[in-house]
């Protein structure tokens, strides 16, 4: 018969558990919460299938598949999974695909390293570090100001990847994917659709330090390994090992090369895998040396240099907020300890969009140049706030509709016809445009082609408007919520009666197979009688057999049967 004894003890054990533990099983298994199983019998079936138990075995890290074949009852993470009998013994099908499988368990070298790396590349990895950060920076201010497209598969579109490589945010797409993966891990982006949109968290990371930026991505990226690269101190380990953790794995070798890389990227190590002394902690316990890493950074900066050919030099890296306030209104053009600044009519007209003014933005300017404003900046400054709110998006009252006005009549005409708009449908109407798109929306679309718009209010006031970020990554649901309905249609099949069950199961596997069982019967004088049947059908409560012995058809009531044998 198809089921064993070994499905029934697991049946049993599943049965026996709170909901809480039912539900951190199956997340261990990787279940479904769709799965389609009628009661636990069906579910210690499905458990014990050679696919699912490749499945755990693939997921298991060295030590634990190392336990499995030395002493498992040491293991509680073997428990756990479910691939243990109650006294600690594998299940029967375990053991035969991990003998099948015969994973390479060789001894490997788990201490801690020692060797330290050259002053040089110390030096390289802290270098690395900065540009991880300023990189990371680059690309959450382009997601803030706009979600980044992302493929049905996954990757980044074509054309969001190309303009991020154009803007110096990024080197290629190797960088991207590592950016993005980071980006993830530590909350700052999160996938909407199709595609990536920075969260609330983001908006305040950018406007941190750079140490602290980094310890927040280090810190986020080391909570992040699979279990089988962490360690019970909350840190990670040796890096030399990672590739060798999980043995039956065959995707985990490119796996692990994808996080070193990432891993030296950040300047967590150096190129060459060693450790940088902010590391130490965390490796040791996943919580970085910071003050280790702060005296290998070039120190933050609060003053740059503005020049007349419209361009602000920054001599060293720029506090975070300095920085984050000047490119509202000027486009970075170079990145490096010191970076180059572009003002443009473009990017002025955008700050002023933004809430700014020309008092604001010459007391910025003021305050953070060493050198004054010059002329041609200040004279950029007038001409742009003279053109803002050369166009103004409203509501109109009676059809709902968003509205776009403006005294200039060939401004009006440009819009209509620029093609980079097609997503608003702006429609020409009693001398405005009109679009079903919100508000929001067609304001954003004009801001981002870089036309004078300013967003009005029912009675025709100016205000500025905000960007929204995603909101931060809604916390996963709980395990127990996530398999509710599946425990619930397990539990709601549970009886008082889990022999007769488990005897109705195994007589209707023999049933399917038109196998032969042995049947042992009571008779109405109290005596047990042994038939062999070979099993023909089930139903009304009784089973229908072809005697082997007499040669005859039998029926026998389910309520005498005692127990079901193979034979």
């Amino acid at each position: 018969m198809g089921a064993s004894s070994d499905e029934r003890t697991l049946a049993a054990t599943l049965a026996s558990l709170d909901d809480a533990e039912l539900a951190h099983v199956f997340t261990l298994r990787g279940v479904s919460p769709d799965a389609g199983w009628h009661d636990f019998f069906d579910a210690a079936e499905n458990l014990l299938s050679t696919p699912a138990i490749d499945r755990a075995l693939v997921d298991l890290p060295r030590d634990l598949l190392a336990a499995l074949t030395a002493d498992p009852a040491s293991a509680p993470g073997l428990r756990e999974r479910m691939l243990l009998h109650p006294d600690g013994s594998p299940f029967a099908a375990v053991t035969a695909r991990l003998r099948e499988l015969d994973p390479d368990l060789r001894t490997i070298d788990a201490a801690a390293p020692t060797r330290a790396p050259s002053p040089e590349a110390v030096a390289a990895a802290a270098e690395h570090a900065f540009t991880a950060v300023g990189s990371l920076t680059d690309l959450l201010l382009w997601a803030l100001a706009t979600p980044i497209g992302r493929t049905g598969a996954g990757p980044v579109g074509v054309a969001d990847r190309r303009r991020l490589v154009e803007a110096g945010a990024v080197d290629d797409a190797e960088d991207l994917e590592d950016l993005l993966a980071l980006a993830v891990d530590a909350g700052l982006l999160r996938e909407v659709q199709r595609s990536w949109q920075a969260t609330t968290a983001a908006q305040r990371w950018v406007s941190i330090s750079t140490p602290e930026r980094w310890s927040a991505v280090a810190s986020a990226f080391v909570g992040a390994l699979r279990p089988g690269l962490r360690t019970p101190e909350g840190g990670y380990r040796p890096p030399a090992t990672w590739r060798e953790a999980y043995p039956l794995d065959a995707a985990w070798p490119a796996i692990a090369d994808r996080l070193l890389r990432r891993a030296r990227r950040l300047g967590i190590l150096t190129a060459d895998d060693g450790e940088p002394p902010w590391s130490t902690g965390l490796r040791e316990r996943g919580v970085p040396v910071l003050a280790e890493l702060a005296t290998h950074l070039p120190a933050e900066i609060d003053k740059l240099y503005l020049q007349a050919d419209l361009t602000a030099i920054a001599p060293g890296p720029l506090l975070p907020a300095l920085e984050q306030r000047l490119r509202t209104m000027a486009v970075r053009e170079s990145r490096a300890q010191a970076s180059t600044y572009r003002f443009s009519a473009e990017s002025i007209a955008a700050a002023v969009a933004t809430g700014e003014t020309g008092e604001t933005l010459r007391s910025f300017l003021g305050e953070v140049s060493l050198t004054g404003i010059p002329q041609p900046l200040a004279y950029l400054i007038d001409r742009a706030v003279t053109r803002h709110g050369q166009l103004r998006v409203g509501v109109d009252e009676l059809s709902g509709r968003t509205t776009v006005i403006s005294d200039d009549s060939d401004l009006l005409a440009t819009v209509a016809v620029d093609q980079s708009l097609r997503s608003v449908g702006l429609i020409a109407h009693e001398g405005m445009l009109v679009s079903r798109a919100s508000r929001e929306a067609v304001y954003w679309s004009l801001s981002d082609a870089r036309y004078p718009v300013v967003a009005v209010d029912g009675d025709g006031d100016g205000h500025a408007l905000r960007r929204r970020g995603a909101p931060d990554v809604d916390p996963p649901a709980s395990e127990p919520d996530r398999y509710a309905t599946l425990i619930g249609s397990l539990r709601a099949t549970e009886g008082p009666d889990a022999e007769g069950a488990w005897l109705e199961r195994e007589l209707e596997q023999a049933v399917k197979a038109r196998s032969v069982v042995e049947v042992d019967v009571r008779l109405p004088d109290g005596s047990i009688r042994t038939f062999q049947l070979e099993a023909t059908g089930l139903g009304g409560g009784r089973l229908r057999g072809r005697d082997r012995n007499a040669d005859v058809e039998r029926t026998l009531p389910l309520s005498s049967i005692e127990s079901a044998r193979p034979i």
